[in-house]
């Protein structure tokens, strides 16, 4: 009888011990995922864990739940700003200008995402910008509004609807020198508000 019950304690401990990784690979409660000392260069960060094999288990349950940063880091590398270069936070009240140079990958994009980690929900549809608006041009800029700019000539990405948001920077086939000293190869982008609703 003593060791059936042990048995069933043992089962019954192991049950929960499971259910509560599951919970938390899932996202759905706060748990030890592991994360490196995150890599930040000029607003931008990173965790250089995802992607690799030093991400445990909980981290890819996560990355495997919210899909967003799902590729390897010899594949893609991340990188998210969530406030302009004088780090304010970005807002959809506010009007900024994105620019910047080559990046250490073979292709990259900037897209915009809600506070939910969503795409806005907004007629607009240029959410992103990337190497092929480019065209080879050795420096770029769009401009993030809740209006398309009046220069037809403006590059532009939509904030209507995004309330706080932020900005998801994806390197694609990121140079080697690039994967080994992050902050010596990376100039990012830089994000300057131009006007904020309520200015003066």
């Amino acid at each position: 009888m003593g060791r059936s019950l042990i048995v069933v304690a043992g089962i019954l401990v192991g049950g929960f011990i499971g259910g509560v990784s599951a919970l938390i690979g899932a996202g759905l409660i706060s748990g030890p995922i592991t994360r490196a000392k995150p890599v930040q260069i000029e607003g931008w960060e990173s965790d250089w864990t995802i992607g690799s094999d030093a991400s445990d288990p909980y981290l890819r349950a996560w990355v495997a739940r919210y899909g967003l940063l799902a590729l390897r880091k010899t594949e893609a590398v991340y990188f998210i700003a969530d406030t302009d270069s004088d780090g304010n936070p970005l807002a959809d009240a506010c009007t900024y200008r994105v620019s910047g140079g080559a990046m250490p990958g073979f292709w990259w994009s900037v897209t915009l995402y809600d506070a939910d980690g969503y795409l806005p929900l907004n007629e607009g549809m240029h959410l992103s910008f990337d190497a092929t608006d480019v065209e080879g041009a050795e420096n770029w800029s769009f401009d993030i509004a809740g209006t398309k700019p009046s220069d037809p000539g403006q590059n532009w990405v939509s904030s209507k609807h995004a309330g706080l948001f932020d900005l998801t920077l994806r390197i694609y086939e990121p140079e080697p020198v690039f994967l080994d000293a992050p902050t010596s190869h990376l100039a990012p982008p830089k994000v300057q508000r131009l006007t904020c609703r309520g200015d003066a």
